[in-house]
């Protein structure tokens, strides 16, 4: 025990009262400032007067611990709010933990499809077609996905006509979709072949579902302008009917038609251009990506990578 055991466990009581902690809060806060206590213990450090070196040290022994950054994140959180307390109540006069961070965690890389996998998402046909007007808006919504790589929010803001009120539009003559991406910037993509038999398709039956006056290029089963959610749902429940590897979501195939792309023409640049980035180091990710990819085509092709 440090000799700060009592005040940390009055902090603890004016946590749970004050804060409203939640019971599995008020145990990670609990954990943690037993930690502290162990680790002051062990290291002989004194727990009322603890520098900012101190600190560091007790930080860096989490890291090499082998603690992945978040949890020290959470840790250095506890912390420094229950020093912060103790400054308050004037049990301590420093707090060692003010500005101190834990090291950044890698970005994970984005998820994308393999190219069949992708493929067989976009080419898929249920068996069981409740209604073939919705279906026909699913497929377009699936193409466009993944045909031009498109966030979410631009595919759901389409309108079915040009306008300057129009976010979006897609020009079936030229083969462009024209769309009001992050920052305001506006860009347009190209428009696939698949892509754009299957937006005619719908387009030949929106009619009868959009109710009268609405612009949304795509509506929903009463007549207005489908929603964030609702895309997410359909993508999800189709790609479990056919058979994807993974649970799908919009940017999933955003990342596919980026990752695909760049695997095939190695044009960073021109991918930058296409999904909109502001800056090349975004679009860069992908790059990563495509040498996974290499790899594991070169682990399953080379005699000497065979295990």
């Amino acid at each position: 025990m440090t000799e700060l055991a009592p005040d940390f466990q009055d902090y603890l009581q004016h946590a749970r009262v004050q804060q409203r902690l939640s019971p599995r809060t008020l145990r990670l806060y609990t954990d943690g400032l037993l930690r502290l206590q162990a680790m002051l213990a062990e290291a002989a450090l004194p727990a009322r007067s603890l520098t900012l070196a101190q600190a560091r040290r007790l930080a860096a022994l989490l890291h090499r611990e082998g603690l992945a950054p978040k949890s020290i994140a959470l840790l250095l959180s506890v912390w420094r709010s229950a020093y912060r307390w103790l400054g308050l109540q004037g049990r301590v006069a420093l707090n060692p933990f003010d500005g101190l961070r834990a090291p950044k965690a890698p970005k994970p890389l984005p998820k994308a499809l393999g190219v069949d996998d992708a493929v067989q998402l976009a080419a898929f046909t249920p068996d069981d077609v409740p209604d073939s007007r919705l279906e026909a808006r699913d497929r377009a919504l699936v193409e466009l996905l993944y045909g031009c790589g498109l966030r979410a929010a631009e595919l759901t803001s389409l309108d079915a006509q040009a306008s300057a009120q129009a976010a979006g539009w897609v020009d079936l003559q030229a083969g462009e979709v024209h769309v009001l991406g992050k920052g305001g910037k506006r860009r347009s993509t190209p428009l696939g072949r698949a892509a754009a038999d299957a937006l005619r398709d719908w387009l030949t039956v929106r009619p009868q579902l959009a109710a009268a006056g609405e612009p949304a290029l795509f509506v929903g089963a009463r007549g207005h302008r489908i929603a964030g959610s609702t895309l997410r749902a359909m993508l999800g429940a189709r790609a479990v009917a056919a058979g994807s590897p993974a649970h799908v979501h919009p940017h999933m195939l955003r990342h596919s038609f980026a990752s695909h792309l760049l695997q095939s023409s190695g044009d960073l640049r021109a991918v930058q251009e296409l999904l909109g980035h502001a800056h090349i180091t975004t679009t860069q990710v992908y790059t990563q990506l495509d040498h996974q990819h290499l790899a594991r085509i070169y682990d399953a092709a080379h005699p000497r990578a065979k295990k």
